[in-house]
């Protein structure tokens, strides 16, 4: 088996030598020439009932060559037979939850804060006819039902870093399949199927991507699984752009120096944060006491790029101060991004359950970037400095030091 930065830059090349070229092609046809209808028919009728592949693309909602490509490199960095990609993080959730729980008649799905905001949102809104039940990690086998078709984590938690124990997860879940958001990790860090998971989530818009130009998702899992997926997409139409494929794929071949770096980056950042009178809570799995269980090391290969931290006073106020670092949602990207979840991407997840799970109004989410550490530090200091008292000493109050606690 080919270690991981050979996979990162060879996965999904394989038929490249036969074609004659170095570069993988972007196939932008959106139909293929069928002279033999029959034959035409019987491969649009594999793809539709969920083929990975068959004798003629036919038309591009059902195969793409690009996207296929991207797929096979995915899965080879997830360990997984298949992966299936989709227009968007969000559409390839949404597909999941059609498959596991529409599709299979088992309306229930059960969830453990904090999640993504828009896929918290999904899953409370009722919008695909599901009902879900927020847990805690340790409480989803109390969550459980009969018509529970799907339990949904994220670990590393977006946006407060909290890490969850995928194992012990999956022996709660029993037969329920289970699906780990693992955006912010990425492949290079943890591979949520080594631990039982059955789909491994993506949004490939973030770290997969990495110069914040292509929109996409995908979802690692073995093959059985991934037949019921590519049926929702034909029939949804929720399919990957040719040249969202390519740059996804493009962006696999950096992805564990660009995921190294900004981790090196972050560790200190996060050490300079935690002692910085202008903020409270600071969280990093690299920090003392954020990792109670050791699965950094165990489960996860390292602390990753993101970080989170609280502000002594508005946090508006302080992303108003900074000239380097980039106020935008989204992550991942080379260049270093910040955001406020309570204002923007945690907005539609009501107050209560969202400081419940340990993602309080004064939080900011930090994704590191590419940038030289001592200019990121510069212009973060000099936001946080803007009203805090030289002499001021910080407190140890458990309401800003402690870490949240686990879910």
């Amino acid at each position: 088996m080919k270690r991981l930065r050979t996979t990162a830059v060879h996965g999904g090349r394989d038929d490249l030598a036969d074609l004659g070229v170095h570069a993988p092609p972007i196939d932008l046809s959106t139909t293929y020439p069928i002279p033999d209808q029959p034959e035409g028919g019987h491969a649009l009728q594999h793809l539709a009932e969920g083929a990975a592949h068959a004798a003629s693309p036919v038309y591009s909602r059902l195969h793409n060559p690009t996207v296929a490509r991207f797929e096979q490199a995915l899965a080879a960095l997830e360990g997984t037979s298949a992966a299936v990609a989709f227009g968007s993080g969000m559409a390839a959730v949404t597909a999941v939850v059609q498959a596991a729980c529409v599709v299979t008649g088992k309306p229930h799905v059960v969830a453990v804060r904090p999640l993504y905001g828009g896929t918290d949102h999904l899953l409370s809104s009722g919008l695909l006819g599901v009902r879900t039940t927020y847990a805690t990690a340790d409480r989803v086998a109390d969550a459980v039902t009969p018509q529970t078709g799907l339990v949904v984590v994220e670990t590393p938690a977006n946006p407060n870093l909290d890490l969850l124990d995928i194992a012990a997860v999956v022996a709660q879940a029993g037969d329920v399949p289970v699906m780990v958001d693992n955006t912010f990790a990425t492949p290079v860090l943890q591979n949520p199927a080594a631990f039982g998971a059955t789909y491994v989530l993506h949004s490939g818009t973030k770290y997969l991507g990495g110069h914040g130009d292509v929109l996409g998702g995908v979802v690692a899992c073995a093959e059985e699984h991934a037949g019921p997926l590519r049926q929702v997409r034909i029939i949804t139409g929720a399919v990957l752009h040719p040249l969202g494929g390519y740059l996804m794929h493009r962006g696999l071949a950096t992805l564990p120096l660009r995921v190294e770096a900004a981790q090196r980056t972050a560790v200190d950042l996060a050490a300079r944060l935690d002692a910085h009178p202008g903020t409270g809570l600071v969280r990093h799995p690299s920090l003392p006491g954020a990792d109670p269980a050791g699965l950094v090391g165990t489960q996860q290969r390292g602390p990753g790029a993101m970080l989170a931290f609280t502000t002594r006073e508005d946090p508006a106020a302080v992303v108003r101060r900074l000239r380097l670092v980039t106020p935008a949602v989204s992550l991942g990207s080379v260049d270093t991004l910040i955001e406020h979840p309570a204002a923007l991407t945690h907005r539609l997840v009501p107050d209560t359950a969202r400081e419940e799970s340990g993602v309080p109004a004064n939080l900011l989410r930090l994704s590191v970037g590419l940038e030289d550490v001592e200019d990121l530090w510069d212009d973060l200091d000099q936001a946080l400095s803007g009203h805090c008292e030289e002499d001021y000493i910080k407190s140890s109050s458990s309401d800003f030091r402690e870490p949240a606690a686990s879910h």
